[in-house]
């Protein structure tokens, strides 16, 4: 439970942030100001019974993983949901999206464009849910440094947040390890 409360915190916060009180704000340019955050995860636990099986599913403890996500993103008003076009990215991003009514829409990590991606979801909330070896390299192309490395194959504990303002990104790294509870 202190996982919850410590994510909603977060997820909070970070809510907070990205909100503009326009009332009293001098007119600016809208991009000067303009908020976008991305949410980056890769997909909860996989079935790991048959080596040979390229699109597993997700394990029990990837179900409960993924349900856990949703709750820990209810208070996000996400405007796009993005997946990797595998099983187990599906069904992690599906809790959220189904909690969302949100359509998550498929993309591939080998062609995305990150800065198009940026420039398509511009001033908007999203969840994008990728894999080890893929979450760390679109998050690192995003803020334009090499400050993640890829992701150790057994853990699905990492929620990075993206947030941008104007041409300003600044990114943080969460472990949620929902085995403690």
């Amino acid at each position: 439970m202190k996982f919850i409360k410590s994510i909603f915190l977060v997820l909070l916060f970070t809510g907070l942030f990205s909100c503009k009180d326009t009332k009293d704000a001098p007119k600016e340019e809208p991009a000067d100001n303009t908020v976008s955050t991305f949410y980056f995860i890769r997909h909860a636990e996989k079935d790991r019974s048959n080596q040979e099986n390229q699109d597993p599913e997700l394990s029990q403890q990837g179900l409960g993983r993924s349900i856990f996500w949703a709750k820990a993103f209810e208070p996000v008003d996400f405007d796009a949901i993005y997946s990797t076009d595998y099983q187990r990215t599906q069904m992690t991003a599906a809790p959220t999206a189904i909690q969302k009514n949100i359509t998550v829409t498929s993309y591939d990590p080998t062609t995305i464009d990150p800065q198009q991606f940026v420039t398509d979801n511009f001033g908007k909330k999203v969840l994008v849910v990728g894999h080890s070896n893929t979450i760390n390299q679109f998050v690192n192309a995003i803020i334009g440094e090499e400050k993640y490395p890829q992701i150790d194959d057994y853990d699905n504990s990492g929620l990075y947040t993206v947030t941008i303002i104007g041409d300003q990104a600044t990114a943080s790294k969460l472990n949620l390890d929902i085995s403690r509870e």
